[in-house]
């Protein structure tokens, strides 16, 4: 009697409930150890952006068993998640890569791939694991943005050209603005410091040259921070 119930809203005559309850149950097991895969391969992430890889697959396997081949109920669903904004702040491309890999496992689940999900789900883990141990990709020298505040007499051009010679620092001036109704300047550099540079003292030094004012050395700059 369950079965006749649900299946009376199936998108398909196919579909029973043992099998939506096993199609749920294995998208939310690959989306755990997708979930886990994320945070134990990423140095910070958010708890939500953890909880989202975790339900992702199974949302994504829930929609693909009610639409099943049901073009006019495709349609009103595309035109349902058009309105959709997303507001949280963009993440990085691993993140995007990792819901990819989320909405992956989760439309294995909803076709019934069981074991491709499965299987997929421990290849790509295990490679997200592989490049992280290998560090693939990452750099000697660490890129990193100074803003520097300086006064109006001192020429930003060269200001710290010294400085950055005596640290053997590779640098590039982005961005100049005024401040404080043109007392002082804010000049943005982004710098690449090798490895085994003394942050502190290459901090000490600058605002030693810039009358002591402030200095901002950013770890991660993204680049709409230029």
């Amino acid at each position: 009697m369950i079965d006749s119930i649900f299946n009376s809203y199936a998108a398909n005559a196919d579909l029973t409930l043992s099998q939506a309850l096993l199609t749920f149950v294995a998208a939310l097991l690959v989306g755990a150890v997708i979930s886990l895969t994320y945070m134990k391969t990423q140095n910070t992430y958010t708890q939500s952006f953890a909880l989202t890889m975790m339900v992702l697959p199974t949302i994504v396997a829930v929609i693909i068993l009610l639409i099943g081949s049901n073009v006019a109920r495709a349609f009103s669903l595309a035109g349902a998640f058009s309105i959709i904004r997303f507001r949280s702040a963009p993440g990085d491309s691993k993140d995007i890569s990792y819901v990819l890999f989320s909405m992956a496992a989760g439309l294995s689940c909803g076709v019934g791939a069981y074991g491709y999900a499965v299987l997929f789900t421990l290849l790509l883990c295990g490679l997200m694991f592989v490049l992280k141990a290998l560090k693939f990709g990452a750099r000697k020298d660490s890129l990193r943005q100074l803003k520097v505040t300086i006064p109006e007499n001192l020429g930003y051009e060269e200001a710290f050209a010294e400085i950055f010679e005596k640290f053997n620092i590779n640098y590039e001036l982005k961005k100049v603005r005024t401040t404080e109704l043109g007392s002082l300047y804010e000049v943005v550099y982004a710098v690449k410091l090798p490895a085994g540079t003394n942050q502190k003292e290459l901090l000490d030094a600058v605002r030693t040259r810039n009358g002591n004012l402030d200095i901002t050395l950013t770890m991660n700059p993204s680049g709409q921070e230029y």
